[in-house]
């Protein structure tokens, strides 16, 4: 049991769900057979893990970084997802580092927030680690007549070896974090 508390440290020393276990005793499982991953995994560890239900019979994995330690995650990002969803057959990997949306100050009140503890930059920070390993380069809202949005993402075609099969997937576990609806496409590019 040493190894998982080891590989997951959640906030106000809460107990890990089952899941959140299963999560964390893979990691230290890499870590020992894993000799490529091993030094960069040795001080590493998550927050927590949730599994979001896509559309039809798909599911994803959804684990929570803690904000100082997503360069290290960012890192070895590609190597990481890879041994992990062969661990978890047939549900994709997405890693998300852990921030907080800081409510606005009351009026009147000397303190301000940062802004990147605003909804709004939460929210695109959130964008950028669902699909890492590519690129945002072109972000489009469109609005509908019937009041809704739809968030148009263009991706990096260099990266689009590693993320095209999983698109639905980065749109479903955004949509079920952010509540936004967004569809990720890659720019035509002319010949």
């Amino acid at each position: 049991m040493y190894s998982t508390k080891k590989k997951i440290l959640k906030d106000n020393n809460a107990d890990p769900t089952e899941f959140e276990e299963t999560v964390a005793q893979n990691l230290f499982d890499l870590e020992n057979t894993n000799q490529e991953l091993k030094s960069d995994l040795k001080d590493l560890y998550i927050n927590s893990a949730i599994q979001v239900d896509i559309s039809g019979n798909r599911k994803a994995v959804v684990i929570y970084v803690p904000y100082r330690l997503r360069k290290g995650f960012r890192k070895i990002h590609l190597r990481l997802v890879r041994e992990l969803e062969k661990k978890f057959s047939g549900k994709d990997v997405v890693i998300v580092a852990t921030r907080r949306i800081v409510r606005p100050p009351k009026k009147g009140s000397a303190a301000q927030r940062p802004r990147t503890r605003t909804l709004t930059a939460v929210h695109d920070a959130i964008l950028e680690d669902v699909v890492h390993p590519a690129e945002i380069v072109g972000k489009r809202i469109r609005y509908r007549v019937d009041g809704s949005k739809i968030i148009k993402v263009y991706l990096d075609p260099k990266e689009r070896n590693n993320t095209e099969y999983k698109l639905e997937t980065l749109s479903g576990v955004y949509r079920k974090l952010t509540g936004k609806d967004v569809v990720f496409e890659y720019p035509i590019t002319e010949a």
